[in-house]
């Protein structure tokens, strides 16, 4: 392949990236912007293997035919509740893949034209594969432990060793010197660069050990940012023009959302990488501490349902764990057939990973328009006649109104306002960040215990 047509492949290849970026923005598009992203990768990954200059296609081919079967295989068996962590172990390959080509292209380094520009260039070219080697690196490790934490093989508490700040700064201290020493080095220094990537690769378990679980949606899309950063940084060591754009789009992408959903929690992103909310989850609630909460049964839910008129459903990641949210549709349906205004209220970081409930909301045939962000529906609950939180914990819970909680100043959904309130959950113990939740105890609260999915089957029977 030419390189003229190589270059118009990748330009169009950059066009739909960006298009798929603009559908993912919205629902109602997102399958489009699926769509565009796929024929872009497709056509970029043709033009790249077909393109001059590219030898041993045939142990390529064999390689992306292993890959795609395991990609195939795993897509198939994955639950969507264990999507926050096949995320994240992605993740980790992206960085893995920019350790393995920055060693392979300090090895192997690119021709240098020789001339008054080379020596700059080969500085330029040293300074990528440092940084290209960090981020891989720090991207590798981080994503492993987020994946640990979000499957539940490690604790979801934040680690926090002694003066932890301070080997972070120690940590990237060590590693500026190192990039100092690499490039002063006459043709780069082999000890130093496998010096920061044992440190980068420890710095990245400590960066992502130290964050609470409450946080943990953050820190998906925090190491997405990465692994776009360490794309791009792959991108500029093989003069890759197209893995540029794109590792740019995933970074820029991935920090921008970072940033959102930190404004939305109140926190600003350097409060989320210095430690994490809460400590260890699952204590159990104290009923002598907090007062006596009350049960409700599926038939008492069912009863409550038939006397209003306006119902909010606010789910959580305890509804993806229960697959309920087909039954919830079907909720969802028969209370509008009744002539109930029902809406949902969706936190910004419920469940375990940006967008969870609304894909699953939207795979369970949830009409988009009833869908409603935090901003949009917290004035209306004292509007409201029933809220059910299905499965939901940190996101509702009012302790983050009190000063001095853990959550303190993290805005929530304020289900407490409405006339009633049902709680469905499978017991007393607290959330995901291990905060303890008033909402449990308060006179219009009601705890409906057992499975999700046949606790709203059983209502829907009553129904």
């Amino acid at each position: 392949m030419s390189a003229g047509i190589m270059t118009a492949a990748y330009i169009i290849a950059a066009i739909l990236f960006i298009l798929s970026l603009n559908g993912l923005s919205k629902q109602e598009t997102a399958k489009r912007g699926n769509l565009y992203g796929i024929v872009g990768m497709a056509i970029a990954i043709f033009a790249t293997v077909f393109s001059d200059g590219v030898s041993g296609l045939a142990w390529i081919i064999l390689a992306m035919v292993i890959g795609g079967a395991i990609g195939v295989h795993k897509a198939k068996k994955v639950e969507m509740t264990e999507m926050p962590e096949l995320i994240a172990i992605l993740h980790s390959f992206v960085g893995m893949a920019a350790v393995l080509i920055g060693f392979n292209s300090f090895i192997v380094p690119p021709e240098v034209i020789p001339g008054p520009d080379a020596h700059a260039e080969h500085m330029i070219h040293l300074v990528e594969v440092f940084l290209g080697i960090f981020i891989g690196a720090v991207t590798f490790t981080g994503s492993i432990v987020a994946y640990g934490k979000l499957s539940g093989k490690f604790s979801s508490a934040p680690l926090n060793l002694p003066a932890k700040n301070w080997l972070n700064i120690a940590a990237l201290g060590s590693s500026a010197l190192l990039l100092m020493m690499f490039v002063n080095a006459e043709n780069g220094s082999m000890f130093a660069l496998l010096l920061m990537t044992l440190i980068a690769f420890a710095f990245g378990v400590h960066l992502v050990a130290s964050i609470g679980g409450a946080d943990m949606p953050v820190v998906v899309s925090m190491l997405n940012s990465y692994s776009g950063w360490a794309a791009a940084a792959t991108g500029f060591m093989l003069s890759n023009d197209l893995l540029i754009i794109t590792g740019a789009l995933v970074g820029s992408s991935g920090a921008i959302l970072s940033y959102i959903m930190c404004k939305a929690m109140n926190r600003s992103f350097i409060s989320v990488i210095l430690g994490g909310f809460g400590s260890e989850g699952g204590a159990v609630a104290s009923d002598a501490e907090h007062g006596e909460h009350t049960e409700a049964s599926a038939d008492e839910v069912a009863e409550m349902l038939r006397n209003s008129r306006s119902v909010v459903i606010v789910p959580g990641y305890g509804m993806a764990v229960a697959q309920a949210q087909y039954p919830v549709a079907d909720l969802t349906r028969k209370l509008r057939d009744k002539g109930v205004n029902v809406r949902f209220g969706i936190h910004p970081v419920a469940g375990r990973l940006p967008g969870h409930m609304n894909v699953l909301l939207a795979e369970a045939k949830v009409p988009y328009d009833i869908v409603l962000e935090m901003d949009e529906i917290n004035d209306d609950f004292a509007d409201t006649d029933t809220v059910l939180v299905i499965g939901a914990n940190d996101t509702v819970n009012p302790a983050a109104k009190e000063p001095g909680s853990p959550i303190a100043g993290m805005p929530v959904l304020e289900v407490w306002n409405a006339t009633n309130v049902v709680i469905f959950k499978r017991s007393m113990a607290s959330g995901y960040a291990g905060v303890q939740n008033p909402l449990f105890f308060k006179e219009n609260s009601s705890m409906l215990f057992g499975d999700a999915k046949a606790s709203v089957d059983n209502i829907l029977h009553a129904l």
